[in-house]
């Protein structure tokens, strides 16, 4: 914020050349459009409406604005005044982002009538009339009006004149409108380095006035908000309202630290008089009363000129330094993003120039993320989320770790225990039961699926029976994993194809037209693979040739005798075997304990032993099957036909030029300018007809 006593603002005097250029440079890049993407030192000027900010502009300027009771200011005006030999009056129309080619081409065209340099009704009228403000669905407009003063009398100054807010709605201005106006004003408060003209009218409640509430909440501190008191005349001489006000504008109630300024307005009574006679009445009034307590600087037209002019030279010289750096960072931003964007594209061999060095580009980054190879600069930080979603082989290798995890961990549906765990939660999958539970239901099976078998031998359907339910999580998690897999080639394929076009036109219609195209067919490729890889492990004869079966059923049995045999021992000697002190000392009957022993092999309930053979089949037959698929080798199947995505879908040039006539018209129409499209479409036609086959002259990069 601009302070006359800071030693790091050099000295300019007022309506110097030094001032007057130092303004023009502003001035000049606010009509480039930089303030769209920088914020530049300005005055704007915030009031409600009829809070009389119009005719503060009327005072400055000693133009005529005008002025109407049923609506005032429609946009934001721009008002430019320059130290001249000569009076005159430019106005154009700087068009808002949002207007289509057409309207923004007609409206930066806009010439105003000619006009009397002291009367803007007619050019401003005009310039509504410009922005579509004449018709009843448009009240309010986006679009800046530029008005250029010079004249022998007037300041160097810039301000900007908001739309006055309001809340109610009626014919001429809705609802919606006021919540446009009020959302840009609030975007004009919020800069940084605007300085914040609040205009008050002494004629309605100060607590009514939203417009200070506005300025604080943008300006905590008050440290760039100027405070405009006006229609000081309206209050009645010695009341306490006067008193009230007197009190604002000594800046004892809402505090800034720009202070305040009161002016006398024009009323309606004396709308017709000349600028001396308004500047006159204003003396009078300001040197009698309670008004005399405050400034002579603080009060009058005469005044706040050469006031504003030195708080907007001062805010421009403080932040001149950063504004300057901003500008080169933008500027350095540019031509690295116009580097990037590569050389012109106007004929039909600078764009396929073009795409082939995109092709190029893509193919080496995608191989080196295939590769596992990742010392590009693209891959930047491993430990950002953009710098390991770029490393698709770690991504992969992780993904599969995490599977092969998960089907060891929740691959089956029932977890077969001998002893339940106290600690363990019965909502986790998958839930535990225990082993002669699961023999009960086992034996239940048996019996509705009886068959041929002798008695104590069972149907080798039931171990298909049981593993088919045991392996039926498998679906989910196979292709939980396949989506994965497709999610993370897709991001690194985004991310590749956003730093080699370095343009959004032709990323989207790469994406749109090569990629997703290309990664929709791999998607329903490996849903068929995956399928495939499923179908004998969820119906049909329970088949394996894995000497892991018979081991597993060997390893399954012992361990089980194993455990019967600890049991026998434990109870026979009255030991525990999980202590550490496992000697007897003492004689004991070995006849006895062989005895013992002997009994352990024997299974009275014959169906319930066929039963416990048949599960301890299925677990084997179970791990048999699920090595592979923990190992990876049906889903690495699958990252192979990932990893060949690049190979199958490389951005090859003639590919995507003769292959793919509809995709490379979409092309022309999003990056091609449109003096060359017609002519490149007729060269692709003549290409077309003197290859007999195009798909054999594919050039591969």
């Amino acid at each position: 914020m601009g302070d006359a006593t800071n030693p790091t603002i050099p000295e300019i005097s007022l309506q110097s050349k030094d001032h007057e250029e130092l303004l023009n440079v502003i001035d000049h890049l606010r009509a480039q459009g930089i303030s769209r993407y920088i914020d530049l030192p300005q005055l704007i000027v915030c009031g409600d409406q009829s809070s009389g900010k119009s005719s503060v502009l009327e005072a400055i300027s000693g133009l005529k604005f005008p002025t109407k009771d049923e609506l005032c200011t429609r946009f934001a005006t721009e008002l430019i005044l320059r130290r001249g030999l000569e009076n005159t009056v430019t106005i154009t129309i700087v068009p808002a982002e949002d207007r289509n080619d057409n309207e923004r081409a007609e409206l930066e065209s806009f010439t105003a009538p000619e006009s009397a340099v002291g009367d803007l009704g007619a050019l401003i009228e005009s310039a509504e009339k410009a922005m579509g403000l004449d018709k009843l669905t448009r009240g309010f407009s986006n679009d800046v009006l530029r008005v250029e003063v010079s004249g022998p009398k007037q300041p160097h100054l810039t301000l900007v004149d908001l739309p006055g807010l309001f809340h109610g709605g009626h014919k001429a201005q809705s609802v919606e409108d006021a919540a446009m106006v009020k959302s840009l004003v609030r975007s004009y408060m919020k800069k940084s380095r605007s300085i914040i003209l609040a205009v008050v009218s002494a004629k309605n409640d100060l607590a009514l006035q939203i417009v200070t509430n506005y300025a604080r909440e943008m300006d905590p501190h008050g440290a760039r908000t100027l405070g405009i008191l006006t229609k000081p005349d309206t209050l009645h001489r010695g009341s306490a309202s006067e008193r009230a006000f007197v009190q604002l504008a000594k800046n004892e109630n809402v505090v800034f630290r720009l202070g305040w300024h009161v002016l006398v307005n024009r009323d309606f009574n004396n709308r017709d008089c000349s600028t001396q006679e308004r500047d006159r009445v204003e003396q009078e009034f300001f040197s009698s009363g309670i008004w005399t307590s405050l400034p002579p600087g603080h009060v009058g037209i005469g005044a706040l000129k050469p006031r504003l002019s030195r708080v907007l030279q001062d805010q421009i010289l403080l932040e001149l330094p950063r504004l300057v750096q901003e500008v080169e960072d933008g500027i350095d931003d540019c031509q690295r993003r116009l580097k990037a964007l590569g050389g012109p594209r106007s004929t039909l061999r600078e764009q396929r120039q073009h795409l082939f060095e995109i092709s190029q580009a893509f193919t080496s980054l995608v191989k080196a993320a295939i590769d596992g190879i990742y010392v590009d600069p693209f891959f930047g930080d491993p430990k950002t989320a953009p710098g390991y979603s770029k490393r698709l082989r770690a991504v992969t290798q992780n993904t599969l770790l995490e599977f092969a995890d998960t089907m060891e961990r929740r691959g089956h549906s029932k977890k077969i225990v001998d002893k339940i765990d106290d600690e363990s939660d019965p909502e986790v999958v998958p839930a535990q039961i225990l082993r002669s539970d699961y023999i009960d239901e086992v034996q239940k099976l048996m019996r509705r699926t009886r068959g041929c078998e002798l008695p104590g031998t069972f149907n080798p359907q039931i171990i298909g029976e049981l593993f088919y339910d045991q392996a039926k999580p498998w679906t989910a998690l196979v292709m939980s994993c396949k989506e994965q897999l497709l999610d993370a080639t897709k991001a690194m394929l985004n991310l590749v194809l956003d730093d080699t076009t370095q343009d959004p036109r032709t990323y989207n219609g790469i994406l749109r037209q090569i990629i997703n195209p290309g990664l929709e067919q791999l998607r329903q490729s490996l849903q068929r693979k995956a399928e495939e890889v499923l179908k004998p492990h969820q119906r049909g004869h329970p088949i394996t040739y894995n000497h892991y079966l018979t081991d597993n059923i060997q390893k399954a049995r012992a361990d089980h005798w194993n455990k019967l045999v600890e049991e026998r021992l434990s109870k026979y000697f009255s030991i525990n075997l999980d202590s550490t002190d496992t000697y007897y000392r003492h004689s004991f009957d070995v006849k006895a304990l062989a005895v013992s022993l002997k009994s352990l092999n024997t299974e009275t309930n014959m169906e319930r032993h066929t039963c416990s053979e048949a599960v301890v089949c299925m677990q084997a037959y179970y791990k048999a099957c699920s090595a592979p698929i923990s190992a990876m080798a049906p889903v690495t199947s699958l990252t192979d036909s990932i990893l060949r995505l690049p190979g199958k879908h490389s951005l090859t040039i003639s590919a995507f030029w003769l292959l793919r006539p509809v995709c490379w018209r979409n092309y022309l129409r999003f990056s091609a300018p449109p003096e060359c499209r017609s002519s490149v479409i007729a060269s692709w036609k003549t290409l077309q007809r003197r290859l007999k086959n195009p798909r054999q002259s594919v050039l591969h990069v």
